[in-house]
């Protein structure tokens, strides 16, 4: 089972994320789950939500506390919400920053992957400056870094579940998938 938690703020698409990952495995023939976790969450507020996936029903059907791997949609969350508590060692940290980022700078020592999901949005006219709607092209790097599903597959997810701006989100996808750039582990002992 592959577990996946992802970290946004209200209204840039954490959620939709989750969801359209899911939808993109089932049609590869797996298993996926996708929730959210809501609180109190307002636009621009924290938000958390999760996705496994398995090649055999899932019957689990808790918050995930050790994920394979973690999205961060907005790189802000780094200075004030523990995304990467939990993260398996052997994990992956998905990060929407401008590269070049370096090993390590998000308090994660293991393998990274950077993409400027914002830019790529904004090119897309997904959203606004002040609230660029990135969870396609962040989902793109996810794919591009993991190989979990087929960007065949992403793009028929979007194609299905996405009712505007379909083909910029397709696009974002496809550039997301293209520029997403793994940072080397690092190697350095925290003090």
């Amino acid at each position: 089972m592959l577990e996946i938690r992802f970290h946004g703020r209200g209204g840039l698409g954490a959620v939709t994320a989750s969801e359209l990952l899911a939808q993109a495995a089932f049609l590869e023939g797996q298993y996926p789950q996708a929730f959210p976790f809501f609180g109190v969450e307002r636009r621009g507020a924290p938000v958390t939500a999760y996705l496994r996936v398995d090649a055999r029903p899932l019957s689990v059907r808790t918050a995930i506390t050790e994920p394979d791997i973690v999205v961060v949609l907005e790189r802000s969350l780094l200075k004030t919400v523990p995304v990467v508590r939990g993260l398996k060692p052997e994990g992956l940290l998905v990060l929407n920053a401008v590269p070049p980022v370096a090993p390590g700078a998000a308090g994660f020592r293991g393998r990274t992957a950077v993409v400027d999901a914002t830019a790529i949005a904004l090119a897309n006219g997904l959203g606004s400056a002040s609230v660029p709607i990135v969870s396609t092209a962040i989902l793109g790097a996810v794919v591009g870094a993991t190989g979990l599903v087929r960007l065949e597959s992403l793009e028929a997810a979007i194609r299905h579940g996405i009712p505007r701006k379909v083909e910029a989100n397709l696009k974002a996808a496809q550039e997301g998938f293209r520029a997403v750039a793994l940072v080397a582990p690092s190697l350095e002992v925290p003090a």
